[in-house]
C-alpha cells in the first residue's frame, strides 16, 4: 500500500475518532499531495515524492512551533508538536548525528581534493543520499565541520 493510500486511510478512520489534530495533520498532507498532482495531471503519486512533501511539511510545522514558542503562544505551538507527531510515522527512520557524520566521512574519503569551495558540490550529492533520512540543516552543519577540519 502507498504512502497516499495509507493517508487517505487514515483520514477516514481519523474522522471516525474525531481526532482532530490528526485530521488537521493529514488532511494538509493530502492537500499538498493534491497540489503536486495537478501539476502533472496524474492521479497517483511514487512514494519518493510523498515523502519529500511530508518532509517539508514536518519542517514548516517545526519552524511554527518555534516561531509560536517564542511569541509565547503554547497553545499554537501544542498545537503544531502534535500535528508533527501525525506526521513522522510516513517518514524514513532519522539518522542520527553520528550516523551522518560517519556517511559524510565515507563521501569525503571517496572525493579527493575537496574544500570548504566545494561545499554545494557536495551538500548536492549528500541531499541526494540522504533524501528524507535527515535534515539538510544537519547535513550542511556537519558537512562544514568536516571540510573546516580538512583545510
Amino acid at each position: 500500500m502507498s504512502i497516499q493510500e495509507k493517508i487517505n486511510n487514515e483520514i477516514k478512520l481519523s474522522m471516525k475518532e474525531k481526532n482532530v489534530d490528526k485530521l488537521a495533520a493529514l488532511r494538509s498532507v493530502k492537500s499538498a499531495m493534491l497540489l503536486e498532482l495537478t501539476k502533472d495531471g496524474k492521479t497517483n503519486m511514487s512514494d519518493e515524492i510523498a515523502i519529500q512533501i511530508i518532509s517539508k511539511l514536518v519542517k514548516q510545522r517545526k519552524e511554527s512551533a518555534s516561531i509560536f514558542k517564542s511569541k509565547n503562544r503554547v497553545d499554537l505551538e501544542k498545537e503544531e508538536l502534535a500535528q508533527i507527531k501525525y506526521l513522522v510515522v510516513y517518514l524514513p527512520k532519522q539518522l542520527s548525528e553520528d550516523e551522518i557524520e560517519e556517511r559524510i566521512k565515507v563521501k569525503l574519503n571517496e572525493i579527493d581534493n575537496v574544500s570548504l569551495k566545494d561545499m554545494g558540490r557536495m551538500m548536492g550529492l549528500l541531499m541526494k543520499e540522504f533524501s528524507g533520512k535527515a535534515d539538510g540543516k544537519t547535513i550542511s552543519m556537519i558537512l562544514k565541520k568536516k571540510l573546516s577540519e580538512k583545510d
